[in-house]
């Protein structure tokens, strides 16, 4: 999988360089291209925002730079084309799945007030939101979302280990526990030690269960009850 980042802080996305992710495009599991907006600009200046028509507090940015970097980068439109926006669907476990089977995603990350609506008109498959509030940019939206789909590429987590998480079956996932089997007098639950795997499994269903009730009933259309 091939991941396009168009964005005006670059340096935002170091983080995406360590870690399961990073080792994972060293390893060639996926490769994460970013680009800067401002290269493109046509600005001497490379001026990439102005003042909004109508008025309004805050910048917007201008459609020129965005246009000219997306038609540079994915001229013949082989990407899932992604703006994050607060506007956006909201993204969920079953979207990142889903954008794990395209070959190439871009993701648009906005700033100050926005970007001008004919980009995303002319150039944008699909809006984001990672959450209903508000951030200074779309680049910790476009980190997250890049994190999530990653996990799904082949190779880059080890084999098993998208099993029972959470989200799985639209519930939350079980308790987990390692050694020691005892820690400030709070013991390990039995059952995990018995060796009976299908005990072991029931266990681990209740209670995904239960903690899903608890939690998140929402997931299980419970929230009025």
């Amino acid at each position: 999988m091939e991941i396009t980042i168009l964005t005006l802080f670059p340096e935002m996305f170091e983080p995406l360089r360590r870690s399961i992710i990073g080792r994972a495009a060293e390893g060639g599991k996926l490769a994460i291209n970013i680009v800067n907006i401002r290269d493109y600009s046509e600005d001497k200046h490379s001026k990439c925002d102005d003042y909004p028509f109508g008025g309004g507090a805050g910048m917007v940015m201008m459609p020129q730079p965005i246009a000219s970097a997306i038609e540079a980068v994915d001229p013949l439109h082989e990407a899932k084309r992604i703006f994050m926006s607060p506007k956006g669907a909201t993204f969920t476990q079953s979207k990142a799945c889903e954008l794990s089977a395209c070959s190439k995603l871009l993701l648009l990350c906005g700033h100050y007030e926005g970007v001008d609506q004919r980009v995303i008109d002319l150039f944008i498959d699909e809006e984001l939101s990672i959450g209903d509030y508000v951030l200074t940019g779309g680049e910790l939206p476009a980190m997250v979302v890049c994190d999530a789909v990653a996990r799904y590429v082949d190779g880059v987590l080890a084999e098993g280990s998208l099993v029972d998480e959470s989200f799985a079956e639209n519930l939350l996932e079980y308790p987990q526990y390692t050694r020691p089997a005892v820690f400030r007098g709070v013991s390990v639950p039995e059952v995990l030690l018995s060796g009976n795997h299908q005990k072991v499994a029931a266990w681990r269903r209740e209670q995904s269960i239960q903690l899903t009730k608890k939690l998140r009933p929402d997931l299980l259309g419970e929230e009025d009850k």
